[in-house]
């Protein structure tokens, strides 16, 4: 990842667990590792993707970076500043320059409420405007950045399309003047043809406002358009980060190796079809304790190395492997020539 300036949010050793069964002694009966000491930094007027399967832990992590889920342990700081440890006051200012857009647009909006109503809100809590014209204005003002209509403003959520709801919820984000927004699946649950639509108005309002973007999504296509640096997280861990380049041209985790392998992509005629490596199995529980490697059991890498010791028996911990590319793989060179070379699973 770049590493030219100061990180605006730094997260260092974050966990996030989730007691779960019926208490014994006091005691729940096992933990939910849904983020399991995750440490990455987001540079400003950056977009960090983060990536991985349904159950991973990406959405938790990314609500965890702005104080929406309670740290178990570890540290996020923003703009310099721990999250988890300022008072009522400085969180408060500090929530306004952090923002989220959430999955699902009709869900993020009170039904009730005008979009006018929606918007002003903030504004007036904030005291960003004062007066009913300045706000009125400011509401007109926001619409027009998303796409919509000044005179669209006193319809309520369920007379918009799916798309118009989410440029919505996008101008509710950026009403409080934000410098970082967490966009959290923001167009999977929109219809395809306007995917891209909302897609494109994320990258416009960055580059207008100066934004910087954590961006979760299981699309790895869509990563790779929009996306500057990428984290691809397995079973609460993040297995390996970089830059989209890095991560998409040479990718050294196995994990992230099959990830990509399944992305359909366009080939020529008389182009070879590659072999694809499959993942067999199942996402392991996050409840389960695992010992060394929790990859192991569905890596192709480690069946075709003989199942090495070391995989079972030691936890990979990130490691640089390539310039600001690492990876958390005890056999990351290996992973590549296996790549490379097309073998199946």
């Amino acid at each position: 990842m770049s590493q030219n300036h100061a990180p605006l949010l730094e997260a260092t050793s974050v966990k996030v667990h989730f007691p779960v069964g019926e208490r014994l002694f006091g005691r729940a009966r096992s933990t939910v590792r849904a983020v399991d000491g995750v440490s990455l930094n987001v540079q400003p007027g950056t977009i960090l993707g983060i990536v991985g399967e349904s159950g991973c832990g990406k959405s938790t992590l990314a609500r965890a970076l702005i104080g929406l889920r309670k740290l178990s342990s570890g540290s996020v700081s923003f703009d310099g500043v721990d999250i988890s440890k300022v008072k009522r006051r400085s969180l408060r200012r500090l929530r306004k320059r952090m923002q989220i857009v959430f999955q699902d647009p009709f869900a993020s909006l009170n039904p009730r409420m005008t979009i006018h109503a929606t918007l002003a809100e903030p504004i007036r809590e904030h005291g960003l405007r004062t007066g009913a014209a300045a706000v009125d204005a400011r509401v007109d003002e926001l619409l027009e950045m998303v796409g919509l209509r000044a005179n669209q403003a006193h319809r309520y959520p369920h007379e918009f399309s799916g798309g118009q709801r989410q440029r919505v919820a996008i101008a509710r984000a950026l009403a409080v003047e934000p410098d970082f927004i967490v966009c959290d699946e923001p167009i999977s649950a929109l219809d395809v043809s306007i995917q891209a639509q909302i897609l494109n108005l994320l990258l416009k309002l960055r580059e207008e406002l100066n934004l910087t973007y954590v961006f979760v999504a299981h699309d790895l296509a869509v990563v790779r358009r929009v996306c500057t640096d990428v984290a691809v997280m397995y079973l609460g861990r993040v297995v390996e980060k970089g830059s989209r380049d890095d991560i998409y041209e040479n990718p050294r985790h196995p994990y992230t190796i099959a990830l990509l392998g399944a992305v359909p992509s366009m080939k020529k005629p008389d182009e070879p079809a590659k072999s694809r490596i499959v993942l067999t199995g199942d996402l392991p529980s996050a409840a389960d304790k695992i010992s060394g490697c929790a990859f192991s059991s569905r890596c192709w890498l480690y069946k075709q190395l003989g199942e090495p010791e070391e995989c079972r028996v030691k936890d990979p911990q990130l490691d640089a492997v390539s310039g600001t590319q690492e990876a958390a793989c005890h056999f990351p060179d290996e992973a590549v020539k296996f790549a490379k070379s097309q073998v199946p699973a």
